[in-house]
């Protein structure tokens, strides 16, 4: 473990398993704290990439599912990598610090992303270098904790690297199939700051696990590599369009797919969250098969035990699925789920359908799908 991983991890109570903080003994306090702005997670199941050159940008634009050429110094943006039938390969958080874009990826999706960026360097004047001396600590702004880790973020072109999570509203050129008014995401602030291996944790920040940094995730709606992608998984089934996808940019590999199915078609799967009932204090894993009566139509892609909402998931379901409540069957019990709907079943040729009417803690505005 490095300097910086080894100062949290010696704080009070952290737990650790296998260089990851899960926790540091009250996981609920935390993502209190956390959500308030007063913590910061250190986040180990997270990989830095450092993409150089002068042709960085437009190399990127024309590999990828999102629209970078014109990133400006400090921007922060979202992409996909995609297969040629459209389906994810590799996502990362993108930012752009006038020098170099600096690539944000799940662990276990890193290495693989790298290599295959490699792999399509051709005659591009672009580097591309797994960073494992830089490490990654999330925050959410406006609080102490934003003053806190900017002070100690890398910043080798002048500008401190922290990366703003797209997810908060629809992106130019995306789209979003979810009718809710009123989107859990509006108030997912997440900021993700590029640190040192070798610098130090502010003594007076609060610490959070990731565990308190993946149910506020998940009580956001927002889709993962490491949670919601699997071999068959299209970026429309999560609604990563409205982040990820720039849907009226030029060619890349997928965009057929990806114009076709939101054009013409519907995704064959959706996302849906999930409501547990928590009277048999068991949390499904990922994976948990769901069922609707004696039909099994998804499984658990990402549980959480949150703070106010109590155990949730996120699942993909099949688009067949009935909308009402449900099943999720772990360790031979089946426990309750209140279904709530993020993509709906009609979701790509027939997504102009109307808003749903919901109580709304905001003031209704312009449909919330487009940008």
């Amino acid at each position: 473990m490095s300097a910086l991983s080894d100062a949290f991890a010696a704080r009070p109570g952290a737990v650790v398993d296998d260089g990851l903080i899960s926790h540091f003994g009250d996981p609920m306090r935390e993502q209190r704290a956390l959500a308030a702005g007063t913590a910061a997670a250190p986040l180990a199941d997270r990989v830095v990439i450092e993409v150089a050159g002068e042709d960085r940008l437009s190399w990127l634009d024309s590999i990828t599912s999102q629209a970078v050429s014109g990133l400006r110094a400090g921007d922060s943006s979202e992409l996909l990598v995609l297969d040629p039938q459209g389906r994810v390969e590799h996502a990362a958080g993108v930012l752009e610090d006038g020098s170099s874009v600096w690539l944000i990826a799940d662990a276990a999706d890193a290495e693989p992303l790298a290599t295959w960026l490699q792999r399509m360097v051709f005659r591009s004047r672009v580097t591309v270098a797994v960073r494992s001396d830089l490490e990654l600590v999330g925050f959410f702004a406006g609080g102490d904790a934003e003053t806190a880790v900017r002070a100690i973020a890398a910043a080798p072109h002048g500008a401190p690297l922290v990366w703003s999570d797209p997810w908060t509203a629809v992106q130019a050129g995306g789209y979003q199939y979810s009718l809710i008014a009123d989107h859990p995401s509006a108030d997912y602030a997440w900021r993700v700051a590029i640190v040192e291996a070798d610098a130090a944790a502010p003594a007076e920040l609060e610490a959070a696990g990731v565990l308190a940094a993946e149910s506020l995730r998940i009580a956001a709606w927002r889709p993962r590599w490491s949670g919601e992608v699997d071999e068959r998984s299209l970026p429309h089934e999560s609604d990563w369009i409205r982040s990820a996808v720039h849907l009226s940019k030029g060619c890349y590999r997928g965009q057929e797919t990806v114009a076709k199915v939101h054009n013409l078609g519907h995704p064959p799967r959706r996302l849906a969250a999930l409501h547990l009932d928590g009277s048999d204090d068991v949390l499904p894993p990922a994976g948990a098969p769901v069922f609707a009566g004696d039909d099994e139509v998804g499984h658990v892609t990402s549980v959480a035990r949150h703070f106010e909402d109590g155990p949730i998931a996120l699942a993909i379901l099949s688009r067949r699925a009935p909308i009402g409540d449900l099943v999720v069957r772990a360790d031979g019990i089946d426990i309750a789920a209140a279904q709530q709907v993020i993509v709906p079943a009609d979701a790509g040729a027939t997504a102009d359908v109307p808003r749903l009417t919901r109580l709304s803690r905001r003031p209704a505005g312009q449909d919330p799908r487009k940008a």
